[in-house]
This record gives C-alpha cells, structure tokens and sequence, in this order.
C-alpha cells in the first residue's frame, strides 16, 4: 500500500512514524526541511520538500495513483485543495484535518465525496469527545463503548480495598464471568495478565465488561460514583469550546482564558458558561475563582507543561477528577505517574481513525490507549476463518493479544478458554500496537 502524507506537523509525524512499522510505502511531504529532519534516516519512509498545493510537487511526491492521500497541516484550506488536487492526480482515496465541525455533519458527507474529498477528520473534536465521556464516567480514568455499546472497556485505577488485590487470576476470583481484567498497566508496563498474575494498588486495569454488570465491577474494584456539577476548564480553545457545549446543560461550566477575543467568542459560543478572562495558571486566580469547590478540572492550553502542573495544582485543592491535554508524547507516562486522572493526546487520537482505514476488511473498529501503547480491536469472524475453527484456548494467539469478548446478535459476550467464536461474530480484542497486522490472518 503506498501512503503520501503531507504535513510534517504533530500529526502527520506521528502517523508516519506509526505507519513507517507496517509493511506499507510512506512519503512524508512538507515545505520546511527542519521539519522533516533526519526521519527518512531513521524511519523506512520517504520524505520530500515541497508545497501540499502545487502540482508539481504533489506529482514528484507519487500522489499519482497513491492508495491514499492524507493531508494534515495545520491549515484547513490547504488541507482541502491539496485533497482536491490529490483525487484530480489519480489518488484512490483522500483524507484532510479540517476545523469547521459543519463540514462532519452527515448530511454533507456525500457533497464532499463529490468533490474527491472521502474522508474529513478533526481531532480537537476528537478530544472533546473523550472529555466528555470521561466526566459523565467519572470513576473511570476511560471508558469506551464497544460495538455500539454491546460491551464497554474500563480503565480503573486499582485503590487500597479493591476485592481483588493480590489475587492470582488462577484463583478463580475472575469465574464471575461478569467482567473481564484484559490487560494491566503497572508503571510503564502492560501486562497481559495469565494465571499467576495479580492485580495490586496503583494498577491501571482494563476491563472488558457488558453494560448490565459494571456495578458490579465498579464494587469489585473498590470504585464510588461521583456527581460531577462544577467544571472548570483552563484554555479556551476548540477542545473546551466543543465539550463545553455538549455538557453545559448538565453541568455548571466555567472557562478561564488569557485571551480577550476568544473569550468574546465563547461568550456567544458557550452561553451558558461563565467566561473567565485571566491567567488561569496563578493560584491565586484559581483560588479566586473557586477551585476548591470545583468536582473536575479540566486543562486544555497549548502547553502541555501548564496543563499538567495546573492538574497538579487542582489535585492540591481537592478536586477528585482532572484532565491534561499532554501533546508531548515523552510527558505521558510522567503525566500518569502523578496520578493526574486522565490524559489525552490529538495525536494519538487522530493516528488511530486514520490508521483503522488502512486495516483489513475484516477490522471494524480500532480504538488507540494513549496510555497503554495499546488498541482494542474489533475483528469481524468470516466464514472459514481460522478464529472460527478451533475454542480460543487452542487458538495460539500472539502472546501480546487478548480476546475481551464477543458480540453475537447484538449481545456482548466474554469470552474464556472454552469459548468457541462463530462466523458472524464480533470479535473485541486487547492488543499490543504492532501486533494488530498479525492478527488479521485468523480472520480472513
């Protein structure tokens, strides 16, 4: 598969360094050298100088005939002409990172196929996205509907009194078949948990469980449930602006921003927030502005250092539930290690729904876990396939792999050693990043 990306921003650096892994032909596109660098050397792509509009350096980067076209520069226009021009050169598909949410509505989708564009995405929606689901499952660190809805994945930060510390998975402790721990996160290491594994404070477990018995889980793992009313944003940009809309009605909002025009513009965006024009990084301003008798505290500037020391800050006032934008990829695991509640990262989150278009047929959904370097996917059972032919136990999975479960007729599953996968089945799988190519041959 031949992959041109233009724009060696965060984004596109990011997916091409994801992609450079796979057995797949990448050229990384950009006007400016520095941002190109050394990657050619140390990654299996090509990278080239050159305009994302112009003809000629499209022609010279191989856009024609190229299986898709992605491009991700911070510029939306230009994102769009170079997507027109790529689809007028011959390539198959194309993919531009866009800000206007208008242009996600459905009822325009079929209008920008028209125009050669197939695929539009906007990661500060994205983002916004997974904070507000994260402050509605507020006893969560994350929480993912599966299979639209028939299973959900839990990452729980494992407290002093969970049932289940110290516990062998041999135990028979998990037999409940109500849950499903699929992997553990223990400082910087994911563990696929088998028999004599166990489960201890400070764990980062991930869960596969049917919608019917997470209260269940929720007491298992020592968890109490929290009503979020009082919601302070620090930076006032898409992502807050985007969550603020969709939670504002059932939360009291309020954004701190520096910036007195983009505070004129969430007045009118964001009505019924409370628009704080000041430095939302002084104590003093967060203390005047009631932090203390904040539930969550949410920090989404552009710099990942304030946004982390400012959760940092709001932990030290007593708020139970913080988010850090962390664009940083290095300052993640330090993020989590201070035991900041929820991290999340455009990057990441964008290189995963691209990367899910470039999978098998079989793939009908990949989820990216910033903080396990992991991905839940789902698979699909054909008629024939190897999954199909033998109980999971028999199967011989990658070792860094797990089935979480299944959804057959609609209904969520677990599965265990004995379970037996049929044609039709969903497949709901933990895994390792670079395992996900191994995987698709038990379903074909």
């Amino acid at each position: 598969m031949r992959i041109v990306i233009a724009g060696a921003g965060e984004v596109g650096t990011h997916l091409a360094k994801l992609l450079s892994r796979e057995d797949m032909e990448i050229s990384l596109l950009d006007e400016r050298q520095d941002r190109l660098g050394d990657l050619s050397a140390n990654y299996d792509m090509l990278t080239k100088v050159g305009n994302p509009t112009s003809i000629h350096d499209l022609r010279d980067v191989g856009v024609n005939g190229c299986d898709l076209f992605i491009s991700v520069t911070p510029h939306e226009t230009e994102n769009m002409t170079a997507c027109l021009i790529a689809n007028s050169l011959g390539a198959k598909r194309t993919l531009a990172r866009i800000d206007n949410y208008e242009y996600l509505l459905p009822e325009n989708k079929k209008f920008f196929e028209q125009m050669g564009l197939n695929h539009l995405i906007y990661p500060e929606v994205l983002a916004a996205n997974e904070i507000e689901e994260s402050l509605r499952t507020n006893w969560m660190r994350y929480h993912l509907h599966l299979a639209q809805g028939a299973l959900e994945l839990c990452v729980i930060k494992v407290r002093t009194g969970a049932k289940v510390i110290g516990k062998t998975f041999a135990s028979g402790i998990y037999n409940h078949g109500k849950y499903r721990i699929v992997a553990i996160k223990r400082d910087q290491d994911t563990i696929i948990p088998r028999g004599q594994d166990t489960v201890e404070v400070g764990d980062m477990v991930y869960c596969m469980c049917p919608k019917e018995n997470m209260e269940f889980m929720r007491e298992e793992l020592g968890k109490s449930k929290r009503e979020i009313k009082n919601v302070i944003f620090l930076g006032g940009g898409r992502i807050a602006r985007k969550a603020a809309t969709e939670l504002m009605d059932e939360m009291n909002i309020k954004i701190i921003e520096t910036d007195r025009e983009l505070c004129n513009i969430l007045s009118e965006k964001v009505p019924n927030a409370l628009i704080i024009n000041d430095d939302g990084t002084d104590m003093s301003v967060l203390k005047e502005e009631g932090i203390q008798d904040a539930d969550a505290f949410v920090a989404v500037t552009d710099s990942s250092e304030a946004n982390i020391f400012a959760c940092l800050a709001a932990k030290r006032f007593g708020v139970r539930k913080t988010i850090a934008e962390v664009e940083n990829l290095d300052y993640i695991p330090m993020a989590e290690g201070l035991d900041i509640g929820t991290v999340l990262n455009k990057k990441t989150i964008a290189a995963s729904y691209i990367y899910q278009m470039l999978l098998d047929a079989s793939v009908r959904g990949v989820h990216n876990l910033t903080s396990a370097d992991a991905e839940i996917v789902e698979f699909e059972a054909k008629e024939g396939s190897m999954i199909t032919r033998r109980k999971v136990k028999e199967m011989n999975l990658p070792s860094e792999a797990n089935i979480g479960g299944i959804v057959r007729a609609n209904e969520g599953i677990l599965v265990n050693g004995d379970t037996q996968i049929i044609p039709g089945d969903l497949v709901v799988l933990f895994c390792k990043s670079h395992v996900i190519r191994n995987l698709e041959r038990f379903f074909k």
